[in-house]
């Protein structure tokens, strides 16, 4: 079976920082494109950032410069490194895995992450 485990969240300051991870089993890991998600209530899913097979990296606009996407496939797993956290940051955060050209995607539980003014 496929599985993808987020940890990491928590409550944090504003300003501070936090270290999402995604552990993957049951897929061929180097062969997907990986992405985060994040979901505030009464919101729609917001996609926050990718990071393909060629380690090129995506970022929505509202965590371009502060958050950063990465992946070793030896070990399963990609992390989101979120820096100089806000308030609007505050959000159920999901984990993505997806092979172009092919429907089938995976999704973890998610992991909350609250940011406290």
């Amino acid at each position: 079976q496929v599985r993808l485990v987020e940890s990491g969240g928590g409550l944090v300051q504003a300003g501070g920082s936090l270290r999402l991870s995604c552990a993957a089993s049951g897929i061929t890991f180097s062969r997907y494109t990986m992405a985060w998600y994040r979901q505030a209530p009464g919101k729609e899913r917001e996609l926050v950032a990718t990071i393909n097979t060629a380690d090129s990296t995506t970022y929505a606009d509202s965590v371009k410069g502060r958050f950063t996407i990465s992946r070793d496939n030896a070990k399963n797993t990609v992390w989101l490194q979120m820096n100089s956290l806000k308030a609007e940051d505050t959000a159920v955060y999901y984990c993505n895995a997806r092979i172009s050209g092919f429907r089938t995607a995976y999704w973890g539980q998610g992991t909350q992450v609250t940011v406290s003014s």
